[in-house]
């Protein structure tokens, strides 16, 4: 990579039962991806991603489906604001984080990514189908949450087969071509959505059509991807707990106690991390605003604007095109920041989203900045809207890369898994909170509509600068984590534990307060 990472050594694959010698690198992510066997090729290199960019992006279109259809789903099951905040936060969130940490580890230990990820589409492929069926408010709540179980450890995998499949010069690109499925997947709903109001069709008919389109992607995905060789760790720590969270081991060993050792190795390392706890809560924080903006932001723009029939697929297109082109440009800027390019992807996260702020609450407003005028509005809305995609949606690939680089080689799908499911918890909890602010107000007034406008104008600022703001504090602490000067063996105090330990309390604490409050006002309002 650049001349600046020079320091940490790199663990040779021929040793796996003690950790080996410091070897010292003049770029530490050639070095620690070197191999002895060719490359994967590049065309089915391509063609793998491709597969699990079609994965996600229909994971992402479920997603958005429901967002876009929010009125007809509401009314078709009689949902309250709450029992929707409910379906679109926590029913997926918690499904997530529970069985996302152990299927990921199971998928690392037993080196059956690819496998684990095929299974996982097929259920959750079939719980979108079911919920295209469904009746009520419990029979579409017990299909997303099941939906959220095989989705779990859909994104930690594909991240990790990534960073295997690809030379380590096109890592930041190829995590974002990826990511493209996000907005792809949000563009898509829109022209859903607007071709589906104006045939009257049922919003269900879409979440069938999802269901079966990743039945048949799941089975191709097996048929086409193959398993890839582990690469060697890029960062490696000055000790290290257990060298089978680094080496790619060539002989697997499912012997329990071995399962026991790299499961606690693996923590410790994550736990000995300078920046890796830091990272991931200004991943929640960001995360956090881009789920508000995702589930409210279509709905409210299409209220604030009802005589724009097209609104919701022009919305779609901005989404769809300016998002894809700033993550790729995200990817294609930390690709050519030469000896910055590791820390590249901290810099577009804070400095994007923090600008992206004030564009975001030029949307909100823009009927207000127009005077009133909606054709004036719509103008104002479509140009400050693109400007708030360009800066803020630049990040995820490059975010994920900077990831996969910092995490142990043999377990990095584990230590991606608990980033994910911990960043889910996180923003899962604003559709809950904006559910229950909004439980009082009925959903067709005025006042239901300035309430949401002025929720959304605070909290998805805050939330970019609540991360921006972490995210420049963290630098110094990847580039010593990437230095290998993490927190020694032996050296976690008490204080150190007794944080994590509190934190994971607390914050379970408040996940089980918000969502149990929430199912038992939707209970009492049903």
């Amino acid at each position: 990579m650049g001349e600046d990472l020079k320091g940490p050594e790199v663990l040779a694959a021929s040793n796996v039962d003690s950790p080996p010698a410091c070897v010292l690198e003049p770029s530490i992510l050639e070095a620690g991806h070197s191999r002895k066997k060719p490359v994967i090729s590049a065309i089915y290199a391509s063609l793998s991603i491709f597969l699990l960019f079609l994965n996600y992006f229909l994971a992402q279109y479920d997603k958005f489906v429901l967002s876009y259809f929010q009125d007809e789903v509401m009314s078709t099951l009689n949902l309250t604001s709450t029992e929707y905040g409910v379906l679109s936060g926590y029913a997926t969130g918690i499904a997530y984080a529970l069985l996302a940490i152990p299927v990921a580890f199971i998928a690392d230990y037993a080196d059956a990514r690819v496998w684990v990820l095929t299974v996982a589409a097929m259920w959750w492929s079939l719980c979108v189908l079911f919920q295209g069926l469904s009746h009520n408010f419990w029979q579409i709540l017990l299909a997303r949450i099941g939906m959220g179980i095989g989705q779990a450890p859909v994104e930690a995998l594909s991240i990790s087969i990534i960073s295997d499949l690809v030379e380590p010069k096109w890592l930041f690109l190829s995590e974002s071509f990826f990511y493209v499925g996000v907005y792809l997947g949000e563009a898509v709903s829109g022209q859903i959505a607007t071709a589906f109001d104006a045939t009257q069709t049922p919003w269900t008919k879409a979440m069938i059509a999802i269901g079966i389109a990743g039945i048949v992607l799941s089975v191709v995905t097996r048929l086409v991807l193959r398993e890839p060789q582990r690469r060697l760790s890029v960062v490696a720590p000055v000790q290290i707990v257990h060298p089978s969270v680094s080496v790619a081991t060539s002989q697997p060993n499912y012997k329990i106690a071995h399962a026991k050792k790299q499961f606690t190795a693996s923590v410790s390392q994550i736990m000995r991390m300078r920046s890796f706890w830091l990272l991931t809560l200004c991943s929640g924080a960001r995360q956090f605003s881009g789920n508000v903006f995702g589930w409210y932001m279509p709905q409210l723009l299409s209220s604030l604007y009802p005589s724009k029939a097209d609104l919701l697929s022009n919305y779609g297109i901005v989404v769809g095109a300016v998002g894809s082109v700033a993550v790729v440009t995200g990817g294609l800027i930390c690709t050519s920041a030469g000896r910055f390019r590791t820390v590249m992807p901290l810099y577009i996260t804070a400095i994007g989203g923090m600008v992206s702020a004030a564009f975001v609450v030029c949307m909100v407003f823009s009927l207000e900045l127009a005077g009133g005028d909606q054709d004036k509005g719509v103008k104002i809305l479509y140009g400050v809207m693109s400007a708030a995609y360009i800066t803020a949606e630049l990040w995820l690939g490059a975010y994920a890369s900077l990831l996969a680089i910092l995490l142990p080689a043999r377990t990095k799908t584990f230590c991606l898994a608990i980033y994910t499911s911990t960043i889910i918890l996180i923003y899962s909890s604003a559709p809950q909170i904006i559910g229950l602010a909004l439980q009082n107000y009925d959903v067709s007034s005025e006042a239901y509509l300035e309430k949401t406008r002025d929720i959304l104008a605070i909290l998805i600022p805050v939330g970019y600068w609540v991360a921006g703001i972490g995210l420049l504090f963290s630098i110094h602490k990847v580039k010593d984590d990437l230095g290998g000067r993490m927190v020694e063996i032996g050296r976690l105090t008490r204080r150190r534990k007794a944080a994590f330990a509190g934190f994971w309390i607390t914050f379970g604490a408040l996940i089980i307060a918000l969502f149990v409050t929430s199912l038992v006002i939707a209970s009492l309002v049903g």
